[in-house]
């Protein structure tokens, strides 16, 4: 029981201190992105100020303002100046602009032929008039207008004669609607509003409707209401907007205050942020609704149970671990007599297992050796097959030779040496083929020893083909090479191939003995990523199972024509090339086909 109740008090502990931290963290955000939100504003009315400024002045220093100064009585410059000022109202897009002689009479107005036109009436109680006059290059004065209603910032300028010496005010109107449509409440703050209040506290600019000249400083009575704040706005309540100050949260800075509106629905409460403006008394209010403390708090709490029962379970899962792990430790000494009795028996089994590993790599390599010799003694049979052709190949020469060798004696004894010349000629020629055929059936018989490269696949078929033509027995056979242009570079072994091609070329002119019109074609084909060389014949075709004629003696031929190992052989050369050899019978007539597949290879330059 004690050990939940600790439980249960610490993880009321981490819900409050995650609450605590919540909701500092929530009113920090609200903060800056009220600060955001107050220097945004303040560039855009600091921005305002600055260009409606130098207004007034420039102005002031037309000359029809000067001339109608000097002499008001002039019907002509009068009228000239309200032109004048109504093109300037235009341009600047002011609402008013007009001219005031030193006794604040306002003798030319832009709205001069309009009912509610300034002209006649005075306005040396202005503060902006009264600046101007004190001297001041421009005044500035926001206040409601008398006349038209609207709010506005005066902006004035003193109007100097040719001699220095000071003839009247000028008074440019600027209605504020601009700056209080330009405040955006910020997207992920809904309930966001903005207050901007003179110096006594009073708003003139609001996003909220009801709380335009209401007071958010002093306390102000309905029936004694300031003259100056009567004359800045005239006839209106100025009633202050009730609330509740609930202090500075944790968190925040001396400018941000929370706030409670009783006029509000439910009881949420704001963070009202103040910052002063350029240039001016007035200050923005930029005030927050603290619904996102609440949803920062209750992530905060959903973090903190998370991060409490995390904890927890992984106390629990260690003590329940530290529990096993000494019953582990129990256990462990007992399998260690165990393991020790086992590893006796494990180390004699070790033993006979390399035994026998040693064996079996022994056995492997002298069967790698026999498949070698194999190979070897299939490539001597199949010279040996053709011996009695090399013979004949070799005889016709050799009885050639010692026919031209006896004339070119006895032209040598008559002194006719150009027929000498001429015999010998003949015998270097033979010499050279003889040598030739010697050479292919030297290639042919020896053993391959460097590993497989990239060779061009036309040249052990010509290799092929001038050993298989030396043959009696291939005497009547059309073969059919269509030789490539190009080179055909594969992956292989020049010597290996040469074998393979002699060992098909040989069976497909078995194949083809009984024929009428016996016909041997080899062909190169483009595969994609592979090469693929074709040797058909028409002879008989295949038996149905082809593959069994790649099984180690296996035969269709008499037992002096072989003894079943060419094609066996021929597919374990193939595929130690990385390629594949396969046989059928051919889809049109008669005959069978084999395909080897060789991997591409480019050239390097």
């Amino acid at each position: 029981m004690v050990y939940r109740l600790a439980i249960a008090g610490l993880y009321l502990l981490t819900t409050a201190l995650c609450w605590l931290l919540g909701g500092w963290y929530g009113y920090y955000l609200l903060e800056e992105e009220s600060l955001k939100e107050s220097f945004r504003y303040q560039q855009l009315v600091g921005n305002e100020l600055n260009r409606y400024r130098p207004i007034p002045e420039l102005a002031a220093q037309h000359p029809a303002m000067r001339a109608v100064l000097e002499h008001p009585e002039d019907v002509g410059l009068v009228l000239q100046s309200n032109i004048q000022m109504a093109r300037m109202a235009d341009i600047v897009g002011a609402s008013d602009v007009y001219l005031l002689d030193m006794s604040g009479l306002t003798i030319a107005h832009n709205n001069y032929n309009q009912a509610d036109s300034f002209i006649g009436r005075r306005f040396d109680y202005r503060p902006y008039f009264q600046d101007a006059v004190s001297g001041r290059d421009t005044a500035l004065y926001f206040a409601l207008g008398i006349t038209s209603g609207q709010r506005g910032l005066y902006f004035s300028h003193p109007v100097w004669s040719a001699r220095g010496d000071m003839l009247g005010v000028l008074a440019v109107k600027m209605l504020v609607t601009e700056l209080e449509s330009q405040w955006q409440r910020p997207a992920s703050f809904s309930d966001a509003e903005m207050v901007v209040l003179d110096g006594d506290g009073v708003s003139f600019l609001t996003s909220r409707p009801e709380w335009l000249y209401r007071s958010f400083g002093q306390q102000i009575d309905g029936s004694q209401i300031p003259r100056d704040l009567q004359e800045r706005y005239p006839g209106m309540a100025l009633q202050s907007v009730p609330r509740i100050d609930l202090g500075r949260p944790f968190g925040v800075s001396e400018q941000s205050t929370l706030v409670r509106f009783p006029e509000d629905k439910g009881e949420l409460a704001y963070l009202v942020v103040a910052t002063p403006l350029p240039q001016l008394d007035w200050s923005l209010r930029v005030i927050m609704g603290t619904q996102p403390v609440l949803v920062s708090r209750i992530q905060f709490v959903l973090v903190g149970s998370v991060l409490f029962f995390g904890g927890f379970l992984s106390w629990l899962y260690l003590r329940e671990r530290s529990r096993r792990e000494a019953e582990l430790a129990e256990r462990g000494v007992q399998l260690e007599q165990r393991v020790a009795e086992r590893t006796a028996d494990l180390e004699s089994s070790n033993r006979r297992l390399q035994d026998e590993v040693r064996q079996r790599e022994r056995a492997q390599n002298e069967l790698r050796e026999t498949q070698q010799e194999l190979i070897q003694a299939a490539k001597l049979a199949v010279l040996g097959q053709m011996s009695a052709g090399l013979n004949h190949e070799m005889n016709q020469p050799l009885t050639a030779i010692q026919s031209y060798a006896g004339n070119s004696r006895r032209f040598l004894e008559r002194g006719e040496l150009a027929a000498v010349d001429e015999n010998l000629a003949e015998i270097g020629g033979l010499c050279r083929k003889m040598a030739e055929l010697i050479r292919q059936f030297k290639v042919f018989a020896r053993k391959s020893e460097g590993p497989p490269s990239v060779v061009d696949l036309r040249l052990p078929i010509d290799a092929a083909m001038k050993i298989i033509a030396t043959q009696d027995a291939c005497a009547g056979i059309r073969f059919g090479w269509r030789r490539p242009v190009y080179p055909v570079m594969c992956h292989g072994d020049l010597i290996r191939l040469e074998q393979v091609m002699v060992n098909l070329m040989a069976n497909a002119a078995q194949a083809v003995a009984s024929v009428s019109a016996p016909a041997v074609e080899i062909d190169i084909v483009d595969g994609g990523d592979n090469w693929l060389c074709i040797v058909r014949d028409n002879g008989p075709g295949l038996p149905s199972d082809s593959e069994q004629m790649f099984e180690p003696f296996f035969t269709t031929k008499s037992l002096h024509q072989g003894l079943g190992l060419g094609l066996s052989i021929s597919r374990q050369i193939v595929e130690a090339l990385g390629g594949k050899l396969t046989g059928r019978n051919r889809s049109v007539g008669f005959g069978a086909e084999f395909i080897i597949e060789l991997t591409k290879r480019e050239t390097k330059e």
